[in-house]
């Protein structure tokens, strides 16, 4: 199994979903390409999308919801092997 473990690409609070009341972005299981929101990291009052960096299979969330970021932190596990994305 190939794996893409995606790390956050600045400093920042990560936001799993688009509102409080809402469903997170993915979960385990859920599969992603490029243009998939994985996350918002907001910096300054400014919220910015994070996009999936490969296509695949999220098999693990390692960041939670609310959670103080530093650039290179872990955010989720992808299983790039295309088998069972």
């Amino acid at each position: 199994m190939s794996q893409l473990t995606q790390q956050a690409p600045f400093p920042g609070v990560f936001y799993r979903r688009p509102s409080p009341d809402s469903d997170p972005f993915v979960e385990p299981g859920s599969s992603v390409d490029v243009n998939t929101t994985i996350g918002l990291l907001e910096v300054m009052k400014q919220f910015v999308e994070i996009k999936a960096e490969a296509a695949g299979k999220v098999l693990e969330v390692r960041a939670d919801d609310e959670q103080v970021l530093e650039a290179g932190d872990d955010l989720l596990v992808i299983d790039t092997s295309g088998e069972g994305a």
